[in-house]
């Protein structure tokens, strides 16, 4: 079992920057993948970045490339996501979730495929 605790939301001006923290912990994580998820008001569940943990591979959704970056510190068994030049659009709630992607090649970016998630954090970018 795997338990993720996300933090780092809040409120920004369109332009800023935020950091979000995800928190790992239950298991070993080397053979597993982790992504971030955000969801708007009345919309699905989309994703936004993943990042393999052992090999640090990363995967990014078009909308948020080249503006997001995620990272992973081993000895913390903690994620992030730094969110640059944030804009209104990117206002939801961001979720942490994992997979165990041992044996599996690639990075998934359905969120029905992830098997462990974090409670959420709120992310809101003022105009």
């Amino acid at each position: 079992q795997v338990q993720l605790v996300e933090s780092g939301g809040g409120l920004v001006q369109a332009g800023g920057s935020l950091r979000l923290s995800c928190a790992a912990s239950g298991r070993t994580y080397s053979s597993y993948t982790m992504g971030w998820f955000r969801q708007a008001p009345g919309k699905e569940r989309d994703f936004a970045a993943a990042i393999r943990w052992n090999s640090g591979s990363t995967y990014y959704a078009d909308s948020v490339k080249g503006r997001f970056t995620i990272s992973r510190d081993n000895a913390k068994n903690t994620v992030y996501l730094q969110m640059n030049s944030l804009k209104p659009e990117d206002t939801a709630v961001y979720y942490c979730a994992a997979y165990s992607s041992y044996g599996l090649g690639g990075i998934r970016s359905r969120a029905s495929e992830y098997d462990y998630w974090g409670q959420g954090t709120q992310v809101t970018v003022s105009s």
